[in-house]
């Protein structure tokens, strides 16, 4: 807990069993629940999080990583969270920084914090393929160029919430691949949330999770979808339900979609 403020991690996990418990015991006592959400992975990953202790659901089928950030959100809001932290369990970024990216948003500094692999010029000492990265600032160029604000990066997987940025947004109008990040990132500029940045190190290993060429090619097309759309709704063009204030948004509690006997303690 953060100036009274309920403190959730949430782990989106897609077979991460050998990173998972790493991951898990480098997070700080202060965090009140972690919850983990398996998108039926084919290792161990249920089991480990079992034998860790944490609270965890596990999707009827390979549902994607949207659909699974959406699980993660409405479980926390459940729970009660006031700051959420989304954090892969791949072990790619480093769990040490949750108090500080917490305590930004538990504080009222920002309503989004994001842990940045640019900043500090550490992406691709970390192993970060050269391909991506330099996608990373194409992408990032546009972005800012369209959305008009100026971040080093949208495209990590390491963010910090407020409860209210997870309730107010049409999360359910977003995209169940990889392209929901950025959605999500888009909507909380077009709503008006402040979104503010810490510089993260990253590391690339075997291990890590990581999406291949062509799944890295859809997602920056989906990217560069996402911000023409963003920019047509904003001149009054475009009528987009991802920019809407009556898209479709998270309730907290269970889904349809969630394996029978698969929330914890159950």
């Amino acid at each position: 807990m953060i100036n009274s403020k309920r403190i959730a991690v949430v782990l989106p996990a897609y077979n991460a069993e050998k990173t998972l418990e790493v991951t898990v015991r480098e997070l700080p006592e202060l965090v009140d629940t972690v919850i983990l959400v398996d998108d039926h992975s084919s290792d161990r990953t249920v089991e480990t999080a079992h034998r860790l202790g944490l609270q965890y659901y596990v999707h009827d089928a390979n549902y994607g990583y949207g659909r699974n950030q959406q699980t993660c959100y409405r479980e926390a809001l459940a729970a009660g969270a006031d700051v959420v932290i989304m954090l892969h369990p791949d072990y790619q970024y480093t769990p040490l920084l949750v108090t500080a990216m917490a305590s930004m948003v538990a504080y009222g500094v920002y309503d989004v914090v994001l842990g940045s692999r640019i900043i500090g010029g550490t992406a691709l000492r970390g192993g970060m393929p050269l391909y991506k990265y330099i996608s990373n600032r194409f992408l990032t160029a546009f972005e800012n160029l369209f959305l008009r604000v100026k971040l080093s990066e949208y495209h990590t997987g390491y963010r910090a919430f407020s409860s209210k940025v997870l309730i107010d947004l049409p999360l359910l109008e977003n995209s169940d691949d990889f392209v929901f990040d950025n959605q999500m990132l888009a909507q909380c500029v077009y709503f008006g949330f402040r979104i503010g940045e810490v510089s993260c190190p990253t590391k690339y290993f075997d291990e890590a999770s990581s999406i291949n060429f062509a799944r890295s090619v859809k997602y920056g097309l989906g990217v560069l979808v996402t911000t023409v759309q963003f920019a047509l709704q904003k001149i009054g063009i475009g009528n987009f339900r991802i920019f809407s204030g009556q898209g479709r948004k998270l309730e907290p509690g269970l889904s349809t979609y969630y394996a029978p006997g698969s929330r914890a303690g159950d």
